[in-house]
């Protein structure tokens, strides 16, 4: 599997370019700007985008939908909840650029948990819940993929619409589930390390008491 962290936007997002090295098929997860940047870093790695996966609706991870899949001719992927807040079909929860402006609807649209295949990487999506009603999450062969589900140290905030805290605290439960060596890879840059696994967040993330998974070292 070839994983490729990229800075992108304003508020130190990660976006993640995640290929098949058999295939060379790729997915892109949250291209939130830059996306002729991602692209670039896509061909540098001889790639191709099949998929544009997100895992919530908000702006610093969708909006460079449009771009990308301009570019890609890709297929979008999002939850069901987050395809409605974007699309302006769930009043009282929407974004400051307005309904339907930040990005295409979704091609395929997730209900529930599921799997994703992208050249011979098959994908478990997990349901995640919290942070918002439509968040999701990617795990393949030990490398989980959290968005703002689950930071280094630290999880997303639950004080935006639609977020719900003990819902998050559920999720993230969820997720501690997997195998502690299970690479954790977030949406945001605001931990002291890029990435870092479950067995790391046990013993280090400040809500890890609250989890249920606290581990003293």
């Amino acid at each position: 599997m070839i994983i490729r962290q990229l800075s992108v936007g304003m508020m130190d997002n990660f976006c993640y370019i995640v290929g098949c090295e058999e295939t060379r098929d790729a997915l892109v997860i949250d291209p939130g700007a830059d996306a002729d940047r991602i692209l670039s870093a896509v061909e540098q790695e001889k790639l191709a985008v099949r998929v544009i996966f997100n895992t919530h609706h908000h702006w610093d991870h969708v909006s460079g939908n449009a771009a990308l899949k301009e570019l890609t001719g890709a297929e979008l992927v999002m939850h069901a909840a987050a395809d409605d807040i974007l699309q302006g079909k769930s009043p009282g929860i929407s974004e400051p650029a307005g309904s339907g402006r930040l990005s295409p609807p979704a091609d395929i649209r997730i209900e529930g948990d599921d799997t994703l295949q992208v050249g011979r990487i098959t994908f478990e999506i997990l349901v995640t819940p919290g942070h918002t009603p439509g968040g999701i999450c990617l795990y393949a062969a030990g490398q989980l993929f959290t968005g703002d589900t689950l930071f280094v140290g630290d999880s997303g905030r639950t004080d935006l619409p639609g977020g719900h805290r003990p819902t998050l605290g559920a999720s993230i439960r969820r997720l501690m589930q997997l195998p502690d060596d299970t690479v954790v890879w977030p949406g945001h840059n605001y931990g002291p390390t890029p990435s870092s696994t479950l067995a790391w967040e046990k013993r280090h993330n400040v809500n890890a008491r609250e989890y249920g998974y606290y581990v003293e070292d």
